[in-house]
C-alpha cells in the first residue's frame, strides 16, 4: 500500500539535501544529515581556443562564438549594484562538530542593519539547537573572518532562527515596520553560497503565495541551491522579500521563500526575552504542540468526505492543504484487482536531518478477487495486512510502538482495527498515531485503510482516530430506474 509522495527538498548542504531528497505527499523521514562536501574534483583541461571570426585568434579571457553557439545575455546590472552592496553583510552558517570542528553542514544568513543580529533558517542550525553537546555553530564572512554564533530564537514552523554574531551589519538588509508589497512577476534576487563554493546571487521572480503549504510561502520562480538557505531574497531597491528555504526536486526553478513578516515577528520576540532559552529542544516541542492543535482543528472542523470504493464508502480529506490521488491496477492476466486511494498534506515540519513531523495521511486499499477462491484471497488479504510496518524499537527519535488490536464496527461495518502509538524521546507530550482497519464482512471482496498522524497530541490523536473509524459505512443501493412507458405513435393507419 504505497503512495506517491513529493517533497520539497531544504536547501541547507548540498550534502545534506540531496539526503533529504526522499520522495512528503508525507515527507519521508529523511536519512541522517550527510557530512559536508567533499573537495572538489579538479576540473579537465581546457579545449583549445577555437578560431575567430575571419581566422583570427580569440582574445585572452574570450570565449569565442561558434555557428554551434550564441553570445552569453549581458549581466544583469541590477544583480552586480545588489552584490556590491550587499555582500559585506551576507554569512555562511556552518554546523561544527566540536570534536575537531569538522563541518557538519552550511547554509546561509545575513545580518540586520547594524546590529549583529543574523536571520538564518531553523533547519540551518538545527544540529547545534537540538544537540549542543555535539555540535557547535559558526559565521564567515565573504572576506574570511569568522567567529563562533550564538543561538537566540527559532521558530520550527516557519523555519527560522535569529543568531547573535562577533560583528556587526553595515547597514544594508534592513526588516522595517512595514514591510513592501509584492506583485506577481517583479524580479527577486537570491543570496547565499550555493554548494559552498562561494556566494552569489541569483535573478527570478516572484510569483505569489503557495497555498498549499499550512503556513505561507512564497514561490521563488529562481535557482535556490543547497548551501543558500537562509540568505535573503531582496526586490530591485534592496528590501527584503523572504528567506531562502527549499525547492522542488520534480519541477524546474520551482522555489520557496519564508516571507519576511515571519522573520520581523521573530526578532521581535528576540528583542523582548531577558535571555536566550536554556534549551531549544522544549522551546520545540512547545511550538510543534501548538502546530498539532491548529492542524487538527483545522482538519475536523467539517466532516470527514466520503468516497466509494467498492460497496463501502470511506473518509478522506481533500483541502488547500491535503490532497488526494487515487489509482487501479486491473489486469486481464491477475486474479485480483487493487484500486488505492490516498490523501496527505503536501508540508511537514522540518526537526532534524532525520524527523519531519506535523503531518497527517489517509490511504484505503481495496482488493476484489477476480478469479481466486475464498481461501486464496483471504491469505492474499491477510498477507497485505500483516505487512504494514509501525515503526522500530531501536529508534532514538522515538519509543517503539505500543499497538493495541479489537474488532470494532463503525456504523454497519465491521471492522478489525490496530491502534499503535509511539512518544518521542526528546520532545515531551508528542506522539506518532498509526490507525490500521480491515473489514471483515465481505469473503471475495478486503477494503484495508490507514491513518497515520505525526507529532500530535495523546488526546488529538485518540480523537483523530476515534473520528476515523465512525466514518466507514456501506455504499447506499443504487435503485433501479423505472421503465418509461412507450407512447401510443402519433397518428395511425386509417
Amino acid at each position: 500500500m504505497k503512495f506517491t509522495v513529493i517533497v520539497a527538498s531544504l536547501a541547507m548542504t548540498w550534502a545534506s539535501a540531496g539526503a533529504l531528497a526522499a520522495p512528503a505527499n508525507t515527507p519521508a523521514a529523511a536519512p541522517a544529515n550527510a557530512p559536508a562536501a567533499a573537495p572538489a574534483a579538479k576540473a579537465a583541461p581546457a579545449a583549445p581556443l577555437t578560431a575567430g571570426a575571419a581566422g583570427k585568434p580569440s582574445a585572452p579571457g574570450e570565449v569565442a562564438a561558434t555557428a554551434d553557439s550564441a553570445p552569453l545575455p549581458p549581466p544583469s546590472s541590477a544583480a552586480q549594484h545588489l552584490y556590491a552592496s550587499a555582500k559585506n553583510d551576507i554569512l555562511q552558517v556552518r554546523s561544527l562538530l566540536k570534536s575537531g570542528r569538522t563541518q557538519s553542514s552550511v547554509g546561509s544568513g545575513f545580518l540586520i542593519g547594524t546590529s549583529n543580529l543574523v536571520v538564518t533558517n531553523y533547519h540551518v542550525v538545527s544540529q547545534f539547537a537540538l544537540d549542543p553537546d555535539t555540535y557547535v555553530g559558526e559565521w564567515v564572512d565573504t572576506s574570511g573572518k569568522r567567529g563562533n554564533v550564538e543561538l537566540l530564537a527559532v521558530d520550527v514552523l516557519h523555519d527560522l532562527a535569529v543568531l547573535r554574531v562577533s560583528r556587526n551589519g553595515t547597514g544594508f538588509f534592513k526588516m522595517p515596520e512595514k514591510l513592501a508589497g509584492l506583485t506577481q512577476g517583479q524580479y527577486l534576487y537570491s543570496m547565499g553560497n550555493p554548494l559552498d563554493l562561494g556566494f552569489a546571487i541569483s535573478e527570478g521572480a516572484y510569483n505569489g503565495v503557495i497555498a498549499r503549504s499550512f503556513y505561507d510561502q512564497l514561490m521563488f520562480t529562481g535557482p535556490i541551491n543547497s548551501g543558500m538557505s537562509g540568505g535573503p531574497s531582496v526586490t530591485v531597491d534592496g528590501s527584503v522579500a523572504g528567506i531562502n528555504v527549499s525547492k522542488r526536486l520534480d519541477g524546474e526553478l520551482v522555489s520557496f521563500l519564508v516571507p519576511a513578516r515571519f522573520a520581523q515577528d521573530l526578532l521581535r520576540k528576540v528583542e523582548q526575552q531577558p535571555k536566550p532559552p536554556a534549551d531549544f529542544n522544549a522551546v520545540v516541542a512547545s511550538q510543534l504542540l501548538s502546530h498539532q492543535r491548529a492542524m487538527v482543528d483545522q482538519l475536523l472542523a467539517t466532516p470527514l468526505s466520503l468516497k466509494p470504493m467498492g460497496p463501502y464508502m470511506v473518509p478522506v480529506r481533500e483541502s488547500e492543504q491535503m490532497r488526494c490521488w487515487g489509482r487501479s491496477s486491473v489486469k486481464a492476466d491477475k486474479p485480483f484487482t487493487v484500486d488505492d486511494a490516498s490523501c496527505a498534506m503536501e508540508s511537514a515540519i522540518f526537526i532534524s536531518g532525520s524527523l519531519q513531523t506535523g503531518q497527517i495521511n489517509i490511504r484505503h486499499q481495496f482488493m476484489r478477487s477476480n478469479g481466486l477462491d475464498q481461501l486464496r484471497f483471504s491469505q492474499l488479504a491477510s498477507a497485505s495486512f500483516k505487512n504494514e510496518h509501525f515503526g522500530s524499537f531501536k529508534d532514538s527519535r522515538l519509543t517503539g510502538p505500543n499497538c493495541t488490536e479489537d474488532f470494532v464496527k463503525s456504523k454497519d461495518v465491521p471492522l478489525r482495527a490496530v491502534l499503535c502509538v509511539r512518544a518521542y524521546r526528546k520532545f515531551a507530550g508528542l506522539y506518532d498515531f498509526a490507525l490500521l482497519t480491515a473489514a471483515t464482512d465481505q469473503g471475495a471482496m478486503s477494503l484495508q485503510s490507514r491513518l497515520d498522524a505525526r507529532g500530535v497530541s495523546y488526546d488529538n490523536g485518540m480523537r483523530l482516530t476515534q473520528v476515523f473509524l465512525n466514518s466507514f459505512s456501506i455504499s447506499p443501493p443504487v435503485a433501479p430506474k423505472k421503465a418509461v412507458p412507450a407512447k401510443p405513435a402519433a397518428g395511425g393507419a386509417r
